[in-house]
């Protein structure tokens, strides 16, 4: 039976509850147990699939399909354990699943409560798999005190009374801002926050305060007294240069032995931390610095490439180099030339997205790329960007476009080398979509098997002609252009198992020039970089050394 521990955030949001879980986990991982971590969001969305990036950052998708919170992807890269749709929930998909029992009369008539019915059905969430692993680490999302999130603190206050006795504990994630003018760090916001979390029934076992420096002994005794918490209980959350030096700092602060501690789990096995130090090594001892350039439309919130950003940084840790990140706005070039924003950079990178605005500056740097010889990388929409512009610039198709921009303006305007996606197949079945079905879910989600094309600069990179990488996309390259494309030097070199539908194009004449229909971002890690990620800055690295 798996022990559990629920991380819970008070004072402000955004104080890094996901990446404190996830350190947790690696540190959990390091002593030779087992985990699993799981994300419940209070939120009334059923998935983040629908919202916006400027709303909520990006959306991870895990191998079974799921649309998640970024958290999951912090979940991943630090554990390396594989998340699945169970292991995240919000309050959207609670209420959904109970008012669907409520119409199919599974209640018998009675009413429908908060308590138990809604609680319940999150207690029921929670123990999923319960005997697969040593421990459950359950991040809530917002901050006590939040009215949606309410139900979850219910829900987990209840189940760790539902349990034997020392098989749940909580850990509480605040804020200790420091006033300048005073010369103090505060400890009063933190007090408040464990007094709301106390008033709905739940103690605190381990305090995981944010600070810019340490805490001071009397201000640790303070908090441990006012908190009703052990002085070694609280640990100090330092800011990083880097979220990869989390584990290794948080061992430092003594937040594993707390969290043993608490279980009464004694004697504790030895962690072997040596691949947090080989990681925080590459880090922080790089031998030169690359500059790549993301060309995208939501520049101004960094978290909605994030899986990118952090791939890129794995991609570096490999070949023992420093990535310098540009966030370019794609709209700056619109209808501009791309060379003033592009000169300069080793690589570009141009992602994912939806809808039309940016896309014809992704084209033109998809251009630039392609002509001025850097190495470019175009991830799902950046992929059919790339298509597009070979399309129009080589192949002579003037009027190349893409349907999703023809069905948003209302009006046919592009010759549509890509298309609406109808109809794929899906392990052993087929699936059908139309233009006009819901937005949520419904896209090509998941993993999927794709075959390389032997020779091939991808099977190369690689190592071998049969892969899986998660997809999240409704538009896709149509197979029809792919003759009159690979006429004008554009190579299809990878493809679904059946033929149909193209995952990967590169210009063989292009020293590093490939787009993915997939998003490999999602499956890298820092002890485990993405090949194309690691081949991508191998080859900025070398143009960084010729210029």
């Amino acid at each position: 039976m798996a022990r559990y521990i629920f991380i819970t955030g008070g004072v402000v949001s955004s104080l890094g509850k996901g990446l404190a879980s996830a350190a947790l986990g690696a540190l959990l991982q390091a002593r030779g147990f087992s985990v699993r971590l799981r994300k419940l969001d209070p939120y009334l969305n059923v998935d983040p699939g629908t919202m916006s990036p400027f709303e909520h950052g990006e959306v991870f998708v895990t191998d079974d399909g799921a649309e998640t919170d970024l958290d999951l992807g912090h979940y991943e890269r630090f554990t390396g354990v594989a998340a699945r749709k169970t292991d995240s929930v919000s309050s959207g998909r609670v209420y959904s699943t109970v008012l669907e029992k409520e119409r199919r009369g599974d209640y018998l008539g009675k009413t429908i409560q908060v308590i138990p019915h809604v609680t319940n059905e999150i207690k029921d969430f929670i123990n999923i798999g319960d005997d697969e692993v040593d421990f459950m680490l359950c991040e809530i999302g917002g901050t006590v005190g939040d009215i949606e999130g309410l139900p979850f603190f219910e829900a987990i206050r209840q189940f760790s009374q539902d349990k034997p006795r020392g098989q749940c504990i909580f850990m509480h994630l605040t804020l200790l801002p420091y006033i300048k003018a005073s010369g103090e760090l505060k400890t009063k916001p933190t007090q408040h926050s464990v007094k709301e979390l106390r008033s709905i029934g739940i103690a605190p076992d381990i305090l995981v305060c944010r600070s810019e420096g340490p805490i001071p002994v009397k201000e640790r005794e303070k908090l441990a007294l006012f908190c009703n918490v052990r002085p070694e209980s609280v640990i100090a959350a330092q800011d990083l240069s880097t979220i990869y030096d989390a584990p290794l700092a948080y061992h430092r602060e003594g937040m594993d032995q707390a969290v043993l501690d608490a279980f009464q789990i004694s004697p504790a096995p030895k962690p072997d931390l040596s691949k947090w130090e080989d990681v925080s090594d590459r880090i922080h001892n790089a031998e030169g610095e690359v500059k790549v350039a993301i060309v995208g439309k939501y520049t101004q919130l960094e978290d909605a490439y994030k899986s990118i950003a952090e791939a890129l940084t794995h991609g570096g840790m490999a070949n023992r180099v420093r990535v310098k990140i540009e966030w370019v706005d794609a709209e700056l070039f619109d209808n501009a030339d791309a060379a003033p924003h592009l000169d300069g950079f080793h690589a570009i990178v141009v992602p994912g997205g939806f809808g039309e605005r940016g896309t014809e500056g992704k084209i033109k740097a998809a251009e630039f790329a392609r002509t001025h010889k850097v190495p470019y990388l175009g991830i799902c929409l950046g992929m059919q960007m790339a298509v597009i512009e070979a399309a129009r610039n080589v192949a002579g198709l003037k009027a190349a476009g893409s349907e999703e921009f023809d069905h948003e303006a209302g009006k046919k305007r592009f010759e549509p080398v890509v298309y609406h996606l109808k109809e794929w197949v899906q392990g052993n079945h087929k699936v059908e979509r139309k233009v006009g079905d819901d937005k949520g879910g419904t896209m090509r989600l998941g993993a999927y098997d794709a075959t390389l094309k032997e020779g091939s600069r991808v099977a190369e990179v690689y190592g071998r002609t049969a892969i899986d990488e998660r997809h999240r996309h409704r538009y896709e390259v149509d197979i029809a252009y792919r003759e009159q494309l690979e006429r004008a030097g554009l190579c299809f070199s990878g493809m679904s198992p059946d033929g149909k539908l193209p995952e990967i194009v590169e210009w063989s004449d292009h020293p590093w020039f490939i787009g993915v229909q997939f998003h490999p971002e999602l499956k890298s890690k820092p002890f485990e970089p993405h090949p194309l990620f690691q081949d991508f800055v191998r080859a900025a690295r070398d143009v960084s050394r010729l210029v």
